[in-house]
């Protein structure tokens, strides 16, 4: 018999460790592992945590080939709470969740559903994560279809990890204790890591077959790491630092692609966390301390300062920085934690080294411990050896011993003149016809298809929810029963939203993808997009192409495109080098009947929908003679005065004057008689009154009778709908789409988009209680509900929210640092915003600008939101656009022209051009009585008018836009915070913002941020609000002056009146005019003052500091300098 080798014998010794450590408390029939032997429960997190050293150690033993030790225990959870798996999938609630532990013997549940912060996103999936690896391994774990439908829904139930608050994986939630589930960077990053280690992998292993493959899709995986670069080195709202993230930027998940996100998330871990017996958990961690009541499960907000340097240090996280150091090659890291574990490791029966799970400070030192941290001799405390850390440890012992993205565009044309079109200017294209046998289809029929995955009718399971499919799931090849699909990208689909219909926007979007497209791209293979012309992408008079689409095809065509490189060319020629995937699923199997239907209902040669509406015979409404509204700066007659609280009744007062509407014997409308006159309508503009007095007075749901039985309100609305998107008549497209209650499909997503950065959203316009906050990611339903209340029945609101929602979500992802220092955006005052700088930019009224901002293109509506939020100064071009006999206007936003002048204008109006002359009178006319409900500007004094020749009004204009985007200077919140700590609150306005706030937050959490915004927002208006963000930046300097106390609580806002009535004596010593001084009605403040510059001698900070020096004279050093 040979000799065991050296490697052998040390794996023997290994493997006893394993066994006196691990299994020795494994159940012999389910295969579950107790924390201890008292309490009979298993954690899922625990289990699978400690049975990696067993799977660990059976690899080593494979690879070193001495024994056949390989065939270690593999770990698999049954009884897994299926109704639980899908009833969560949908409601995402804490109660709906699987358990986070089970009896050992029984693998029943021991706690009740709202008993225990069940809600661990992350425990399931590092189950999933380590179920891939280990039978990517050969370990067979899965034996039956049934069981891979389990696998596959649980990756459901993992995949919007991005926006499901739970209690992580110390089971608390919010640090405070109280229940309070939060976003999770633990949770979503073991989820995005568990997606894509499953994605394609067939269960069955080596003998297994297409069935037995379960999928995940590249957006959701994208979006967990975009949340993820979003949120580290925060690992929650109410947690700046958790050394659990420590498992999500590297082993077991690695799920940060970004280094400088990893190292720097990893030197905030070690700098703020990092003591002399292993790593707190996060700062003011209360669990375990001396000064922890054991009786209560919750803590008191105000108590958690108690905690403040003296939390238990565990020794668990030295075991991840061991592992981190041997996967990025780093022997001086790795051998620096061994060194330091090996002194604190707890020596056991027959000299085995355990871990213990933490160490925490004796009762009788905590005072000195409060002195001086990290001095105090601690003592071990809790489960030992901890089995979490413990496999970790001799897994990490194993260990140590022992590009550009070029991506292919397919261009197809509709028809055989678009594609004549597109070869005269040199760009290759086909048509349908030319790429058969492969079929394209929109996105949509995706969606449609993926929601029979996971399928189950036997397990009660209903497969993938319908949602949209992302650009990555629609960048590959699909081989569907035999036939080989192409799907379009999502924006480009008319029916998604009236987005798609403006072609600056298409293009704009296929930027946006194509740059997401080459930082997120990680499958094997080219991604093709799939880019279909239309007959909406030609010119008006249809006989070009438009000039946006035939610049971005000829970019496309030149080879490079939004920074990647391209290939334009036939569809078929991509077929060796993109990304295929088989949906395995949708072929021929037991119970797959229902599956036929679907490809036979959807799987169809695609149907462009111009030419469908083209051809169709149900659009009866005659488009001859259409005269559409111009934007009412052009004329003048019958102004009317409309605000937010518009009333719709003056709707049915004006149109009943302009249209002389039927009247039956009783004096009201006579509405058969309204139906034939709708019937012999010639103006799209008379239909639209029309139907929204059918719409206001009768409802969606009443049948017209207009061509007999079934023509409701709701299906001519839909046709008017088509007919003003092939027209582009933005203001009639928004109005109409706000009466069919449209919503955007992806409207959850970018509002969880939004919220997953960090940044809480208010729809609505101030004050509360109409203006509504979202703090949480909400289902569509409930979303759409909440923007229609708060827009309080105004159509205009209720369909702009939508639209900037879309387009804050779309820049968040392209340029994020637009929303630096903002965690509360207001998405209501953006609209007001919009309207006032539109108002002074044409010099009209906010009714003409309400109804100016509802006629911008998508394209030139998100332009204007950029400037806004950038702040950039910009100029308004106003005119109209004539195809036919039919009269748009156009509105257009451009950089303001940059001059040596030292006078040049913020904002300048083109003179509209001379054709507008030619369109007849009565088409004004029709104008006046269609109105929109308007929303009103912000008030300008009579002294600072906005004069476009001069730089008066500029300051004015800083601070409004900044107060309404609650922006404010870098490191604002930290600074709060520490002057909170040299008086007892911040008042404003009556809401006091008290110094109890720093005992329960720490000074860079997200909750500390929005609750002094919550505050600051509760002054309406935005200029008025930056001045008291001004005020607060002076009065933090106070946090720097060597001073016990600033006093009681601070009235800010007296501070900002103090400064004001300076200002005012002072100016008025100057001999300035009244008008000229003129005072805010709402607070006294002299307007004047909301336009200086801060510095300089009559700046506004420098009246600020003479208020606040003034303000708290009597509690400033005797030593300081007098007032000058």
């Amino acid at each position: 018999m040979r000799s065991r080798s050296n490697s052998g014998v040390k794996l023997d010794n290994y493997a006893r460790m394993v066994q006196q450590t691990i299994l020795c408390h494994q159940d012999p029939v389910t295969g579950l592992i107790s924390e201890s032997g008292d309490v009979p429960h298993a954690w899922v997190r625990d289990n699978v945590y400690s049975i990696l050293s067993v799977w660990g150690l059976s690899l080593a033993y494979r690879k070193n080939a001495d024994r056949d030790e390989d065939k270690a225990k593999a770990y698999e959870l049954e009884q897994v709470g299926l109704d639980k798996v899908e009833k969560f999938k949908y409601s995402k609630s804490t109660t709906d969740c699987l358990h986070a532990k089970y009896h050992t013997g029984s693998c029943a549940t021991v706690v009740g559903d709202d008993e225990w912060g069940h809600l661990q996103v992350d425990a399931t999936s590092i189950f999933l994560l380590f179920l891939a690896e280990m039978t990517a391994s050969g370990l067979h774990i899965v034996y039956t279809l049934d069981e891979v439908d389990v696998v596959q829904n649980l990756m459901f139930y993992i995949e919007s990890a991005y926006k499901v608050a739970d209690f992580g994986m110390w089971e608390r939630g919010d640090k405070t204790n109280q229940g309070i589930p939060e976003i999770n960077v633990s949770s979503i990053g073991m989820a995005k890591a568990a997606l894509e280690a499953l994605d394609g992998l067939n269960l069955f292993g080596a003998k297994g077959g297409p069935e037995s493959v379960v999928h995940a899709l590249a957006d959701d995986i994208q979006r967990c790491q975009s949340i993820l670069s979003s949120m580290l080195p925060r690992a929650s709202t109410s947690k700046e630092v958790d050394a659990g993230t420590l498992s999500v930027i590297s082993y077991p998940a690695f799920a940060v692609e970004h280094i400088d996100i990893v190292n720097i998330t990893k030197e905030e871990i070690i700098s703020k966390l990092q003591g002399r017996y292993g790593c707190c958990r996060f700062l003011r961690d209360g669990h375990k301390t001396p000064k922890e009541d054991p009786n209560r499960l919750y803590y008191e907000s105000s108590e958690l300062m108690l905690f403040e340097n003296i939390e238990c240090e565990w020794p668990l996280f030295w075991t991840y920085l061991i592992l981190d150091g041997i996967f990025i090659k780093s022997p001086e890291q790795v051998q620096e934690y061994r060194d330091a574990l090996d002194s604190i490791l707890i020596k056991g029966k027959d000299g085995l080294r355990l871990i213990p799970e933490l160490y925490s400070v004796p009762p009788d030192k905590v005072d000195e411990e409060y002195n001086n941290p990290h001095t105090v001799e601690r003592v071990p405390l809790g489960k030992c050896p901890m089995k979490w850390g413990q496999s970790l440890y001799l897994l990490g012992n194993l260990l140590a011993e022992v590009h550009s993205i070029f991506f292919s565009v397919s261009i197809l044309a509709e028809t055989d003149e678009i594609k004549q079109l597109l070869h005269k200017h040199g760009i290759s294209s086909e048509t349908l016809e030319d790429i058969h046998p492969i079929r394209v289809q929109p996105s949509r029929i995706l969606s449609h298809i993926y929601a029979r995955l996971g399928r189950n009718q036997r397990l009660g399971l209903t497969g993938r929810p319908y949602r949209h499919i992302g650009v990555l799931g629609t960048s590959k090849f699909y081989f569907i029963r035999n036939t080989i699909f192409s799907f379009t990208p999502q924006f480009i689909d008319p029916q998604h939203f009236y987005l798609a219909l403006d072609n600056k926007m298409i293009v704009e979007m296929l930027r946006i993808d194509i740059s997401y497209l080459c930082s997120r791209w990680r499958m094997t293979g080219r991604p093709t997009v799939t880019f279909p012309i239309s007959q909406s992408m030609l010119t008006d008079d249809h006989k070009d192409i438009d000039p946006a689409i035939l610049a971005a095809l000829k970019k496309l065509q030149d080879g490079y495109y939004a920074g990647a490189r391209v290939k334009t060319g036939k569809l078929a020629s991509f077929l060796d080098t993109s990304c295929c995937a088989h949906l395995t699923f949708m072929d021929c199997g037991e119970g797959k009947a229902a599956t036929f239907s679907l490809c036979d209902s959807v799987l169809w040669p695609i149907c462009f929908t111009s030419k469908a509406l083209q051809n169709s015979n149900i659009l009866t409404f005659l488009l001859t003679d259409v005269h559409m509204y111009l934007p009412i700066k052009l004329f003048r007659i019958l102004e009317v005065n409309l605000y937010v609280e518009y009333i719709l009744n003056h709707y049915l007062t004006s149109f009943s004057t302009s249209l002389n509407l039927p009247r039956n014997v009783d004096g009201g409308i006579d509405y058969p008689a309204l139906v034939q006159m709708l019937k012999k309508c010639r103006s799209l503009q008379d239909q639209a009154d029309i139907l929204y007095i059918f719409y206001n007075d009768k409802g969606m749901e009443w049948d017209t009778r207009l061509h007999g039985k079934g023509w409701k309100v709701k299906r001519l609305l839909s046709e008017l709908y088509e007919k003003a998107g092939r027209l582009k008549h933005w203001g009639l497209i928004r109005m109409v789409c706000g009466m069919l209650h449209r919503k955007v499909e992806e409207l959850d997503e970018a509002c969880t988009d939004l919220l997953a950065h960090q940044k809480h959203l208010t729809v609505g316009l101030p004050p509360e209680p109409r203006e509504k906050t979202i703090s949480a990611p909400l289902p569509p339903d409930k979303l759409a509900r909440l923007i229609d209340e708060a827009s309080e029945t105004n159509l205009t609101i209720a369909i702009l929210t939508q639209e900037i929602m879309v387009f804050l979500a779309m820049s968040m992802r392209t340029q994020p640092k637009l929303f630096s220092e903002m965690f509360r955006i207001r998405i209501g005052l953006i609209i007001q915003v919009m309207v006032t700088e539109l108002a002074q930019s044409l010099k009209c009224s906010g009714e003409e600008a309400t109804e100016s901002l509802m006629n911008l293109s998508p394209s030139e509506f998100n332009n204007l939101l950029l400037h806004i939020l950038s702040g950039k100064e910009f100029r308004v071009q106003s005119s109209v656009r004539s195809a036919g006999n039919v009269v748009t206007p156009v509105i257009s936003i451009h950089d303001k022209i940059k001059s040596g002048s030292a006078k040049d204008q913020i904002t300048s109006v083109s003179k509209p051009k001379h054709h507008i002359k030619l369109v007849r009178a009565d088409t004004l006319i029709y104008i006046t009585r269609y109105r929109l409900p308007s929303i009103e500007p912000f008030q300008s004094s009579a002294g600072v008018t906005m004069v476009r020749d001069s730089r008066q009004g500029q300051w004015l204009r800083r601070r409004r836009l900044d107060g309404a985007l609650n922006k404010v200077p870098v490191g604002f919140y930290q600074k709060v915070w520490k002057l909170l700590q040299k008086c007892h609150g911040l008042s404003i306005e009556g809401c006091v913002l008290p110094s109890s706030t720093t005992k329960e937050m720490t000074p860079g959490e997200i909750k500390f941020a929005v609750h002094v915004e919550t505050v600051l927002n509760r002054v309406p208006q935005p200029e008025y609000r930056q001045l008291l963000v001004e005020a607060i930046l002076v009065l933090t300097m106070l946090a720097e002056v060597d001073i016990q106390s600033a006093g009681g609580i601070i009235q800010v806002d007296k501070i900002v009146q103090m400064a004001s009535n300076m200002f005012y004596k002072d100016q008025k010593d100057l001999g300035a005019d009244d008008s000229l001084l003129e005072k805010d009605q709402s607070n006294g403040i002299c307007r004047l003052l909301y336009d200086c510059a801060p510095s300089g001698r009559f700046g506004s900070m420098t009246y600020l500091s003479k208020a606040v020096a003034t303000y708290v004279e009597d509690f400033l050093p005797s030593g300081a300098c007098a007032l000058q």
